[in-house]
């Protein structure tokens, strides 16, 4: 366990010579390192890519877990963080990866993609590593959906 988070503080350190200075959103580390952990235990779905938009957790259900779980808990499910806003809004919360359960390969390769579109580099960075982490657990470890 100890080799995987001298791996994950690795690379959390490639990412700070990466990025642009007028982003507006930043790389939410503690998400990134919540991710890799839950994927490092098997909590991931190795799903399609599109079916992101059927999976991903519809408002209510947003609203719902941070009523019972609060922001802090809400912003681990977040690559990325709009410090422009408030710490309790969920508009500083940017670029979902899982549905409060599960990291989705298909959440990723969205983030992956949208982070691209608007120059987030780390953040595409950091989607890109979570997904080869994906890949590399083997067919044992998935949970796949059909």
């Amino acid at each position: 366990m100890n080799a995987r988070i001298a791996i994950v503080a690795l690379i959390l350190a490639t990412f700070q010579a990466h990025g642009s200075e007028h982003e507006t959103a930043c790389l939410n580390t503690e998400a990134f390192s919540f991710a890799a952990s839950l994927i490092a235990q098997g909590h991931f779905v190795a799903d399609k890519k599109g079916v992101w938009r059927s999976d991903h957790p519809s408002r209510a259900q947003e609203n719902d877990f941070i009523r019972n779980r609060g922001f802090k808990e809400y912003a681990k499910w977040y690559l990325a963080l709009d410090q422009r806003h408030a710490v309790d809004s969920k508009a500083r919360y940017k670029f979902p990866f899982g549905d409060f359960r599960d990291v989705h390969r298909s959440g990723l390769l969205a983030v992956k993609a949208r982070a691209h579109e608007f120059g987030y580099l780390k953040i595409e960075d950091a989607a890109a590593k979570l997904l080869q982490m994906i890949e590399s657990a083997g067919p044992a470890r998935q949970k796949s959906v059909d």
